[in-house]
């Protein structure tokens, strides 16, 4: 069943062969420089989780205990976002909403971050108005799962995926060391500039996911295309997205792919077998 599933999906059941053609792939699909973006910008954000929190806390006049207690919300609300996150991608069937919607979040929350440090005076309301804005910014990390798993539903080919997810790694781990460095010292205690940054960063994020967005739409329309010039289906039932298993191509006006469908190839390669087969 399991194998059915990534035969209907089209992204290949793995192989222990380095392809050289798929690590070239990489470099010429415009997709793989904006998967680096979306995986880097959401890090780069991230920092101001990590730095400016607990220091916009303790800036309230808290001791260390009560900020410790301050922060346990955040924490709380992340596992709720990842939760709630991956539910409603699952039950929607798309990942790019929920995950827009996540930074749509985030983005109010430094909108309120920023506005409290620019134009409200230091006080009880700026007090909420900043601790609300921060645990907004909890949202954040539900789009991390979602990240991944769309990267990897929209590759394939195993030494391109290996390769994709190579490069998703090292952009993350440059949005955590770069990350910091928005939030000086001498910005302390609201930090307004490093806020404003942050709000740029996500807003930035939301627009290349809406470019990426577009790419796999007009790329699906190509392939649509492609199919309806050779004489097969303009559309092919993804079974692999059923709540129910059955087997990919039972329905023979979804077009039978035989093996190709569970082949290491890429989706360039996969079409070029399909449109020939």
């Amino acid at each position: 069943m399991a194998v059915e599933r990534l035969r209907a999906n089209q992204t290949g059941t793995g192989s222990n062969e380095w392809k050289w053609d798929q690590v070239l792939e990489v470099f010429v699909d415009p997709k793989s420089y904006l998967w680096l973006g979306i995986a880097m910008l959401p890090n780069l954000g991230a920092s101001v989780t990590n730095v400016f929190g607990p220091t916009l806390i303790n800036g309230f006049g808290f001791d260390k205990f009560i900020t410790t207690l301050l922060t346990m919300p955040f924490g709380a609300l992340q596992t709720i976002a990842i939760l709630v996150g991956c539910y409603c991608a699952q039950k929607l069937r798309y990942k790019s909403p929920v995950l827009l919607f996540l930074m749509l979040i985030a983005v109010a929350g430094c909108i309120m971050l920023y506005t409290q440090a620019v134009t409200v005076p230091f006080g009880t309301q700026q007090q909420q108005i900043s601790l609300g804005g921060y645990y907004l910014l909890a949202f954040l990390f539900g789009g991390n799962p979602l990240i991944v798993s769309w990267i990897i539903a929209n590759t394939a080919g195993q030494t391109k995926k290996s390769v994709i997810m190579a490069f998703f790694n090292a952009a993350s781990a440059a949005g955590n060391i770069v990350g910091p460095l928005l939030f000086k010292a001498q910005d302390k205690p609201r930090y307004a500039p490093g806020a404003l940054a942050v709000m740029i960063i996500f807003v930035a994020l939301i627009v290349i996911i809406c470019i990426q967005v577009a790419i796999l739409f007009l790329f699906n329309k190509q392939r649509e295309r492609q199919r309806v010039a050779a004489g097969k289906p303009k559309k092919i039932h993804d079974t692999s997205m059923d709540a129910k298993f059955q087997n990919f191509g039972a329905d023979e006006h979804d077009g039978h792919l035989g093996d190709s469908g569970i082949k290491d190839v890429t989706g360039e390669y996969f079409y070029n077998l399909i449109l020939v087969h």
